[in-house]
Parts: structure tokens; C-alpha cells; sequence
């Protein structure tokens, strides 16, 4: 066994365990944990996993593992092509903590830097589709597919058909995805050649444009059509080409969809990508999702923020427009970025380039006599020939991937990393003697005239210096883990480790085709296998399914198996799922999306489910209970005692038991879930194992399941009503490397080493601030989990300083606020993780009770109410350059604590006016002279 690693991880030295410890009035760690769990759960270490590596055997064993995957030339295509993302992107964007770190922008005070480029990803999709409107990214093109469909519904309440129309000639992943989500809503798809289609029978209808065999033709007429029918229409869309077609607005379409990975991002097997939704300005208020808007701070400069849309799902829970919480952010940035470094020339000269080799190509085999399916394409060509299966066996077995499309049919599609070396080895395989020279064979009448992504943003920074220095400016006006702790209640961020992190740009990880032959994939099956291993000891489940790639989507995969399982038995009238009034909010609006009824489940003063009450709701419900859902530790910061008899109540009835794993990093080598009475339970790997937020993405929300639920776990996204939710098999593969690589460091002591000082170092905070804010929960023997909630209730009441000028009054201090009124309105939820030294929660603990001090300044009349730190924070460095007239000092301001005097952040914005924004919705960007 090594110690290596563990010691970096582990924030706390022996020296200060033992402080802290002596502070919480316990002699020993196990003391600590066997007074916060349950003694019924305490099962202690049973995982079989193997000791922890040391550093340089993890990145050895990763480095042959990425080896032993094939990196065969491709042509695959099918949503998914090679890129080349700048060095100055790689290097100071997603290789730099700054970046990877930072947590979603909720502060958007101390978000300004990944806000402003999350609103250049907005102008980019709504320039490059003509849209009015778009969000700032969803989970993959299928997702988005799916999200637009639901917000079509939504938006067409007028038609009452409950019909959706596909075209045949769309992404058979994307049918999938629709498939799993229409289902369990009763929405009838229907596939057919949508072409000349009169649309009499639908609410809304999907084309594809280029298709998926490569065609582009104008949907003017089609689209056209469906308008008069009274259909809303969708069009998945390829930005890249779009710099040279017809956008799908010029078309008609009402909603645009589509993916931006070719914009720089690494295939990674599957992701993580960057999809986005775009509409018109009608709907811009049903849009799924993040959106960012420019609103003003209260000094009236423009500042940014996250628009209408902010944590919904813990406002409307059940009734929310979509169960999404994590975007795909940093995936967003990277995109966003590629397109202010290339500019509208530089995207266009890629994307010419690009159709002339797929010209050329085309050119070439029509010459030899291939017959082409389409005359009109992008990228992708299709060749209609009775050799198309021998010939792909032909090319496979010379390392090179082509598409089956039919029996009779072969694609082809070519990418910006595509060369004539490769163009030629392909040909060879045709029997056709060199690549002929072509024009662009677009027609002339599908060309784009229209002019895209004209803001300055996208064409002053393409020399490699301007690039890095806007990057780094942009990254300075955030708070992220490479500043100061962000001590999050029920998001755990923990160290995100470099070791961990290298992996990801591996190219034998980063550059792998989804769709690739498995036996070129190796590399990534043996991780897999590592992966869900570990997972399944882990939790005490049997199975796990790796494909789920957000926490949201993990819960409709889950409660889907349930689904599944219960109709397997013939019950086919289970859709009560009952959810406690303290779940996390995505719960209800999952359960709505697998089609399930909810029914809420009360807690007691304590902030434990109310058995009495769940036990009534159980008996009622009991012939069609499906399911609860249950986070555990519970959302209130504490392990419920009455977990095992909660599962045994739902059992009795014939329910299954959902566990949220949101809560894991508190159970991990402790407890099981799978052994205490869950069936199923999904993982989040950006919070428990490592992988980092990314500024609000990207997840993973793996499920792990009892055997008898098994059979019903999400199945290949090719294949057809599978049960998919992803695009790919496993998700986002490729941060799979990151989880992957903690597990290996950590190993067996050092994953329960990583609970037990989580669990001590929540309780040292929750007795250190206890004397100032009173903890709100705490268990049978006075104990917090991984996290506490401190009541700020009663000090407003005294003072009538909020919760919300607490949260901004730490910016002042150089920290992000805890989670804010969640999951109880007027309080602080604060989880420090096992990662951070005593001295860093010492800093908290400090910057905490002097803002304590500062309130009693209030009360007792010395600071007026209305104007003093709290209510007006956060401070900027130009208001203390400028004319000072607040009746406190800069000092008392700018450095209230001595710490800042060598470490001081400087919020780029004063607090955010969030109702203005709301009622002037403005989500493209703005002009630079509104910065100055």
C-alpha cells in the first residue's frame, strides 16, 4: 500500500486531525463516525479494491491503457469528427485549474470571466443558426433533440395530436434518445421520409440537416408546410457547416439543435460535448437549460448572469422544463473559445476546406464508376454499391473505419483532421488511382449569404498572444478551487488532482471515435471493467451502467429500470413516486420524465423523513407505488436512522428504493447503499470521485443497481428502444480516466481514509461556527455528516441582513458562498471535503464570525441597515480607487481580516440587479465599449 498520494489528498495534517478533533470533544476518528452513522449501516470496510497507487504507477497504468486503444483512421462520422483544438486553448483552458475548478456561476459576481464566454458561446449558436436565442449548452445532440421535442409540446398546446414526426434521414442515436424519452410520456413517434410530407397529424417534427447520410437539401418548403399545418419544426443542425449553408431560421424552422464538438473538442469516445438548443424569441422563456443574460449590477454597469432558468428544478420542482442541472460548461468554454480564435474567416476556411476534400473524394469515385446516393453534401458521402459491406471489411482490416449505412450503402465522412494521405489510403481500397482535384459541389442555391459571429469578440483576439492574455484576464475575474475553498453543501469540491486530470489528454483517450469497432477500444474495456468493478464494491450493487452522463440522467435511468422492472412483472399501474419534501430538486422532475405521479413525503423538525407520514402515504398509494426517492445522508446534512425501515416500508408495498448518490462522499468504505435496503443509485463522479465542476460541467451520473435490476440498465444508443439516455454507450468516456485514476490512487484505506476526515471536517466547522450561527440539524448524538447547515433566519430577523448579503459580503473576503437556501430557504449549507487543510478552513471559519461581528454592528445600530459591507458587497477595486462615500472605511470594506492583505480578490462587478435581468431578458453579447 502507498501513502503517496493519499497525504496530498488529505487536506488536514495528523497534527491538525488531532486539533480538530479535540474541538469536536472526540478522542479518535472511528469516535467521530460511529457517533454519526447509524450503528444498523456501520458495516465498515467491505469493498475489494486494491491498495492505492503511487503517482507514477497510476499515470503508467493510464498511459498503457490509452495505449492499447487503436487510433485507426476514420471516417465515420455520424455527429462525431476529428478537430484540432488550439495549444492555447488546451494549455490555458482545460488544463488549467482555473478554468476546470470553478464551480456553476449561481455568484455570477465571481463568474463574470466563464459567464462572458458561456454568453460568446450563446452569440456563436445564434449566429451560425440565425436563431434569436439560445441556451448555453446541453448534455449531447440527442439530449438537445430530446429537450426540443418536450419544449415543442410545451409550446403547441393549440395542437392536441400526440404524434412527433422523424425524418428516416436523421441520426439513428438521436432516434434512440427520443425513443426513451417519448415513452414513458405516451408520445407516438413516427420515422418516415419526411420529404413532401403534408403533416397532418403531428405537433411538431425533427429534420436533419445535413442527414445522416450526408444530404443537405432546403427544408424551405417542408418546413413551410408544417407551419401551415400548425406543426412546430426542429432541425438538428452541424455548426461548421453552417458557415457555409443555409441556416436552419432562413429555412423556417422554429427550434435548432446540434452539437459543438467538431468546434475544437476532442472526440474522447463519446464526450463530454457541448450541445445547444436555439430558438426564436417567442419561446425564449420555455428554453431547457442554462441561459445567460446580461442584466446590471447596481452601480449600472453591465454585468452578467444566469437567466430564468437559475436552479430551477428547486423552484419548480416537479413542474420544472427539464430535470438538467449540469450543463456541459467547460465544454461550452472550449468551443466558444475555438471560435474567437478562428473568427468567422478561420471557421469558414476551415469549413471550405473540409467540403473540398469530401468534393474531391466524391469527384474521385464517381470517375471510377461509385454510384453517389446523394449529389449535395457537406462532409459525408454516401456511395450506393452491392460491394458495401466487403469493402468496409476491406478498409477495417487496413485500420480504417468506414460507416455501413445499408446493406447497399457506404459513408464517408471527411474532417478537418483529415489528409490526403488518408483520402488516398481510402481510395486504394475503391481500386481508384489518386485523388482528383475539385470545386466545391454545393449548388448555389443552398449557399449561406448571410453574414455570422460580426461582434469584436470573435476578431481581435486571433494572434496567439491576444488569445492568452484575454483567456487569462477572463480567468482572473473568477473564484475557482485555485483560489480559496468553495465550501458547497451537497456538491463536494474536493482537490481535483492533477495526476487525476493528465489522463484526459491522452490522445489514445481523447481521440477515439464512439463508434469505433470494439476491438480498437481495448484500452477503454479494461478501465471500464476497473471502473464499474469499483463502483459496484463501492455501493454494495451488483451492476453498474457507465452511459448515464449527468447526475440528472442517472436519475431517469434509474427510475426508468424501476419502470421497466415493475411492467416486467406486469404491473403496469406503478407510477406513484413518493419523494420527501427535502429532496434534491431534479428528483420530481426526473420522476415526471419516466411518467411517474409525485407525491411528497413531510419531514419532522428534526430534518428526517417522517415515517409515520411515509407510512400513510405508502398505505394509500400502495397498489400503484412505484418508487421513493431518498438522498441519504439526507439533504439536511445528517444519516436518518430509520433508513433501513424506510426501505423495508417501500418493500413491503412492492416499491423499489431510489438512494440519490448525490451524498456518497459520506459513505464511502463506511456504509453501503446496496446493503442497507436501495435498489438503485446513481453516482456522481464530479462530486465523490474527482471529476472536476468545470464551471457548471461536465457531469457523470453512472447508476448502480440489485441484480434484479439489471436487465433493465440503458442499453447501446444504436440500437433501437434500448432504454439509451446518452449518445454514446459510456457517456462522457473520456473524464471516465479521471474517477478511474482517483479509485487507483486512493485505493481501499484511502477512499474511507478520504469519508472519515470529510465527516470530522464538517463536524469541526459546524462546532466552530456554532457559537455564531446556530447548526439547523445535526443527529441523534449531536453530530453532522459531510456537511452542515447553519440558520441565518434569526440573525435576519435581528438585523435584516440575509442570507443572500452574507453570500456577497464573502466574496469581499475572497470566498464563494456556501449553497444558498437550499435545501431550506434562509440558511447556508457548508461542506468543506476532506481536501482542505485546517488552516484554509480556519480562513473560513474566520471570514464567517467576522461577518457574525459585523452583523452585531447592526443590530446594535453602530453600521446603519440599509448601508453598510453586508448590504453593499461585494466592494470593487475601482469603487476604492475612486470617490469613497460610505459611511465605513475602504479598510473595514476592501480588508476586513488580515489574511486578504496578501491575497486579496477583487470582484470584477458589484452585486448583480437579478429582476432586471429577468424583465430585460438580453442573452447575446453586448458591446465592448458597454465594459470600459
Amino acid at each position: 500500500m502507498s501513502n503517496e498520494f493519499l497525504d496530498r489528498h488529505i487536506g488536514p495534517s495528523a497534527n491538525d486531525i488531532a486539533s480538530m478533533l479535540n474541538s469536536i470533544n472526540c478522542k479518535t476518528v472511528d469516535e467521530v463516525v460511529s457517533k454519526t452513522v447509524p450503528d444498523s449501516i456501520l458495516f465498515g470496510n467491505r469493498m475489494l479494491v486494491d491498495e492505492g497507487l503511487t503517482e507514477r504507477d497510476s499515470l503508467e497504468l493510464a498511459t498503457k491503457l490509452a495505449s492499447e486503444n487503436i487510433l485507426a483512421t476514420n471516417f465515420i462520422g455520424q455527429g462525431y469528427y476529428g478537430t484540432l483544438m488550439p495549444s492555447v486553448i488546451q494549455r490555458n483552458i482545460l488544463e488549467n485549474p482555473g478554468w476546470y475548478t470553478a464551480y456553476t456561476p449561481y455568484q455570477a459576481e465571481i463568474s463574470q470571466g466563464r459567464l462572458e464566454m458561456l454568453l460568446n458561446f450563446q452569440q456563436m449558436i445564434i449566429d451560425l443558426t440565425g436563431m434569436d436565442i439560445s441556451n448555453a449548452s446541453l448534455l449531447d445532440e440527442p439530449t438537445a433533440a430530446a429537450e426540443a421535442m418536450m419544449m415543442a409540446k410545451r409550446a403547441n398546446r393549440k395542437n392536441k395530436s400526440n404524434r412527433f414526426l422523424i425524418d428516416q434521414n436523421t441520426n439513428p442515436q438521436t432516434i434512440t434518445i427520443l425513443q426513451t424519452r417519448a415513452k414513458p410520456l405516451g408520445i407516438e413517434l413516427v420515422v418516415e421520409n419526411i420529404q413532401n410530407n403534408d403533416f397532418s397529424d403531428c405537433f411538431a417534427a425533427l429534420l436533419q440537416s445535413p442527414g445522416t447520410n450526408g444530404e443537405v437539401r432546403d427544408l424551405t418548403n417542408d418546413l413551410a408546410k408544417a407551419k401551415e399545418a400548425g406543426v412546430l419544426t426542429i432541425v438538428a443542425c452541424d455548426l461548421l457547416a453552417l458557415t457555409l449553408i443555409k441556416t436552419p431560421a432562413e429555412m423556417g424552422a422554429d427550434i435548432a439543435v446540434g452539437n459543438s464538438q467538431r468546434f475544437g473538442v476532442p472526440m474522447g469516445f463519446g464526450g463530454p460535448h457541448a450541445a445547444f438548443l436555439a430558438t426564436r424569441d417567442e419561446f425564449k422563456r420555455m428554453v431547457p437549460g442554462r441561459l445567460i443574460g446580461v442584466s446590471q449590477d447596481v452601480a449600472g454597469n453591465p454585468a452578467m448572469r444566469m437567466s430564468l432558468q437559475t436552479r430551477e428544478q428547486h423552484i419548480r420542482r416537479d413542474k420544472a422544463t427539464s430535470n438538467i442541472c449540469t450543463a456541459q460548461v467547460l465544454l461550452a468554454v472550449l468551443a466558444a473559445a475555438y471560435g474567437v480564435y478562428h473568427g468567422a474567416k478561420g471557421l469558414k476556411k476551415i469549413a471550405t476546406k473540409v467540403h473540398i476534400k469530401a468534393s474531391s473524394l466524391a469527384t474521385s469515385l464517381k470517375s471510377a464508376g461509385f454510384e453517389l446516393a446523394t449529389e449535395q453534401f457537406f462532409d459525408t458521402v454516401t456511395i450506393a454499391t452491392d460491394q458495401a459491406k466487403a469493402l468496409f471489411e476491406k478498409a477495417q482490416a487496413q485500420n480504417i473505419n468506414l460507416r455501413l449505412l445499408a446493406d447497399n450503402q457506404l459513408t464517408i465522412a471527411v474532417d478537418e483532421t483529415t489528409t490526403e494521405a488518408e483520402l488516398l489510403a481510402l481510395l486504394a481500397i475503391f481500386s481508384v488511382d489518386g485523388l482528383s482535384d475539385s470545386e466545391p459541389l454545393l449548388s448555389t442555391d443552398m449557399l449561406r449569404k448571410s453574414t455570422y459571429l460580426t461582434h469584436p469578440v470573435f476578431s481581435q483576439y486571433h494572434s496567439e498572444t491576444e488569445m492568452m492574455r484575454y483567456l487569462k484576464r477572463l480567468e482572473n475575474k473568477d473564484i475557482a478551487l485555485n483560489h480559496s475553498m468553495i465550501a458547497l453543501g451537497s456538491c463536494t469540491m474536493k482537490l481535483n488532482a492533477a495526476t487525476q486530470m493528465y489522463p484526459i489528454s491522452l490522445p489514445g483517450f481523447s481521440k477515439l471515435h464512439p463508434y469505433v469497432p470494439e476491438d480498437q477500444t481495448l484500452g477503454y474495456q479494461q478501465l471500464f471493467k476497473d471502473l464499474e468493478h469499483a463502483l459496484c464494491e463501492v455501493t454494495g450493487y451488483d451492476a453498474v451502467s457507465l452511459q448515464p452522463n449527468a447526475g440528472s440522467q442517472g436519475e431517469f435511468a434509474g427510475l426508468l429500470a424501476i419502470h421497466s422492472y415493475h411492467e416486467s412483472r406486469g404491473d403496469f399501474d406503478r407510477n406513484i413516486c413518493l419523494i420527501p419534501s427535502s429532496a434534491h430538486g431534479t428528483n420530481p422532475a426526473s420522476a415526471v420524465m419516466a411518467g411517474m405521479k409525485v407525491v411528497i413525503v413531510k419531514c419532522d423538525e428534526a430534518g428526517n423523513i417522517d415515517v409515520e407520514d411515509l407510512k400513510a402515504k405508502v398505505e394509500k398509494h400502495a397498489e400503484k407505488l412505484s418508487a421513493i426517492m431518498v438522498t441519504y445522508p439526507s439533504t439536511h446534512g445528517v444519516f436518518e436512522v430509520e433508513i433501513k425501515q424506510i426501505c423495508e416500508i417501500i418493500h413491503a408495498a412492492g416499491g423499489q428504493v431510489y438512494l440519490d448518490g448525490a451524498n456518497l462522499n459520506a459513505m464511502v468504505g463506511i456504509t453501503r447503499m446496496g446493503e442497507f435496503g436501495a435498489d438503485v443509485s446513481h453516482i456522481n463522479l464530479h462530486k465523490t470521485f474527482a471529476i472536476p465542476h468545470g464551471g457548471g460541467g461536465p457531469g457523470m451520473g453512472p447508476i448502480g443497481v440489485k441484480a434484479h435490476l439489471a436487465e433493465f440498465l440503458p442499453g447501446d444508443p444504436l440500437e433501437k428502444n434500448s432504454n439509451a439516455v446518452s449518445a454514446a454507450m459510456y457517456g462522457s468516456a473520456s473524464i471516465l480516466p479521471i474517477s478511474w485514476s482517483y479509485i487507483k490512487l486512493l485505493g481501499k484505506y484511502g477512499m474511507q481514509r478520504s469519508t472519515e476526515i470529510a465527516i470530522v471536517s464538517a463536524n469541526y466547522v459546524a462546532n466552530e461556527l456554532a457559537q455564531s450561527f446556530p447548526i439547523l440539524y445535526r443527529g441523534d448524538q449531536g453530530m453532522v455528516a459531510h456537511e452542515c447547515i447553519i440558520d441565518i433566519r434569526p440573525l435576519k430577523a435581528q438585523s435584516g441582513i440575509s442570507e443572500e448579503d452574507i453570500a456577497k459580503r464573502l466574496m469581499d473576503y475572497g470566498f464563494h458562498s456556501p449553497t444558498m437556501s437550499f435545501p431550506v430557504a434562509g440558511t447556508l449549507m457548508i461542506e468543506p471535503t476532506e481536501s482542505e487543510s485546517k488552516h484554509e478552513m480556519d480562513r473560513f471559519i474566520t471570514a464567517m464570525t467576522s461577518i457574525h461581528t459585523e452583523i452585531q454592528k447592526v443590530i446594535s445600530g453602530e453600521w446603519d441597515k440599509d448601508n453598510n459591507p453586508l448590504k453593499n458587497a461585494p466592494h470593487t477595486a475601482y469603487e476604492m480607487a475612486g470617490e469613497w462615500s460610505y459611511p465605513y472605511s475602504r479598510q473595514e470594506a476592501l480588508y476586513p481580516v488580515e489574511s486578504l492583505v496578501v491575497n486579496k480578490y477583487f470582484p470584477p462587478v458589484k452585486r448583480i440587479d437579478n429582476v432586471y435581468g429577468d424583465r430585460n431578458l438580453f442573452c447575446s453579447c453586448v458591446t465592448t465599449q458597454d465594459f470600459a
